[in-house]
């Protein structure tokens, strides 16, 4: 993200009908300042008195960045005294950026989960733009982290070695598996959406791009009407030109096959595992595995093709090798045809959480001896006893063998 606007639009477009009945743009309504309702507290000697107070509420301190259809602020909320991240139209504002946005707000605000950025507040500012007021994140993005982990920062490979690794991955897709139990898929998964906060915790970000996808069984009954939710989505695809059949909707870089293909309607949360799989596959090997390709055509084109096997016996100089059990679950995410992929987040999860307790599927020499020993290791917990008495018979019979060895030696 860059530095946000500075010469904001007057207005915002939205569609409206005329005496005719066709659509025309007409300007939206300009919402006044937003001052302050709590008053000030002042102390006389031991008496308190309220001093009525009334200011702007929100104070713009300075830009957060600018993405694809909107500007993040800084703002300083006077009333609550806390900061606020504020996001808003920029100036383009055709009549499909101003239904994404809608869009967007009304996602997040359904998806009311600790691992996904809340939405406080809504509004239009003085100047006719839409905004809405959410958490203000604190920490850096999993893109910054992934970037000093690639220039060997000693300090970011301490604070995250593989199993810290992992811990962050599994933010995210506790964050996902709630999206997709409430039916939206994500579809911009990656680094640079994702924040790492100063203690740990993930959210994932910028739900611009989200949009509901049909569970199974979920088949509308006849003759019911659309929801007012679901005819807004279906305004909002039809006016996109960037939505017609077969156009590119994303980050190429980590689409997966189907989405690369413009396949919009055949999108579901495999497509979402997909697009996690390769953010994991950046995060443990810190490579991308398109890395090198740079125009649409080489990465839409490796997307489909390009499997990162090489790359996952590939070492790293920054870092030691990646522990073979998170490859091998890295490469069945990144598998092109969605029916060889995990069938839910909810898989991944239940995969990982096996991995990280010692219980590791067999799929080559390394991981055969990981189970091997970790089997072992597990029995000894569970047995204690037998251990002891086996291992001390074990003992006892090797020093009686050492003992008449040396008998025989010296007698």
């Amino acid at each position: 993200m860059t530095e946000a606007n500075q010469h904001p639009l007057d207005a915002t477009l939205v569609p409206s009908k005329n005496a005719s009945g066709d659509s025309a743009p007409v300007a939206a309504a300009s919402g006044n300042r937003r001052s302050t309702v709590l008053p000030r507290v002042e102390w006389n000697g031991d008496r308190p008195s309220v001093v009525p107070l009334q200011r702007e509420r929100f104070e713009e301190l300075q830009p957060l960045g600018q993405g694809g259809m909107g500007e993040v602020l800084l703002l300083q909320d006077h009333d609550i005294q806390r900061t606020v991240a504020l996001k808003r139209l920029t100036e383009a504002t055709d009549l499909d950026r101003v239904l994404r946005f809608v869009e967007e707000i009304r996602t997040v605000g359904q998806l009311d989960h600790p691992n996904i950025v809340p939405v406080h507040d809504v509004g239009i500012d003085e100047r006719g733009r839409y905004y809405f007021l959410m958490k203000h994140l604190q920490g850096e993005t999993l893109e910054s982290i992934i970037s000093r982990l690639r220039q060997g920062d000693r300090a970011a490979h301490a604070q995250y070695p593989f199993q810290a690794r992992v811990q962050l991955f599994l933010g995210v897709l506790h964050a996902l598996s709630y999206a997709h139990r409430k039916g939206f898929i994500h579809r911009d998964l990656k680094p640079a959406n994702i924040m790492v906060g100063p203690f740990g915790e993930v959210t994932v970000m910028d739900w611009g791009l989200a949009r509901r996808f049909r569970q199974p069984g979920a088949e509308a009954s006849s003759g019911q009407s659309p929801t007012s939710h679901d005819a807004s989505q279906a305004l909002r695809e039809s006016a996109s030109l960037l939505t017609q059949a077969g156009a590119v909707m994303g980050t190429p870089l980590y689409m997966s096959p189907e989405q690369a293909r413009g396949e919009h309607e055949k999108l579901d949360p495999r497509s979402d595992v997909y697009s996690l799989c390769v953010v994991f596959h950046e995060l443990l090997f810190l490579r991308h595995y398109l890395e090198g390709r740079e125009s649409m055509a080489d990465i839409l084109g490796g997307v489909q093709t390009v499997l990162p096997g090489a790359e996952a016996i590939t070492e790293h100089p920054a870092q030691p090798r990646v522990p073979a059990e998170l490859g091998w679950f890295v490469l069945q995410g990144l598998a092109k045809d969605p029916a060889k992929r995990y069938g839910s987040v909810d898989a991944m999860v239940e995969e990982l959480q096996r991995i990280m307790s010692g219980r590791i599927q067999v799929h080559c020499q390394r991981t055969l001896m990981k189970h091997g020993l970790n089997t072992m290791l597990r029995y000894v917990d569970q047995h204690p006893k037998a251990v002891i008495i086996g291992s001390t018979a074990v003992m006892s019979l090797f020093l009686a063998a050492l003992v008449q060895s040396v008998l025989k030696l010296f007698g």
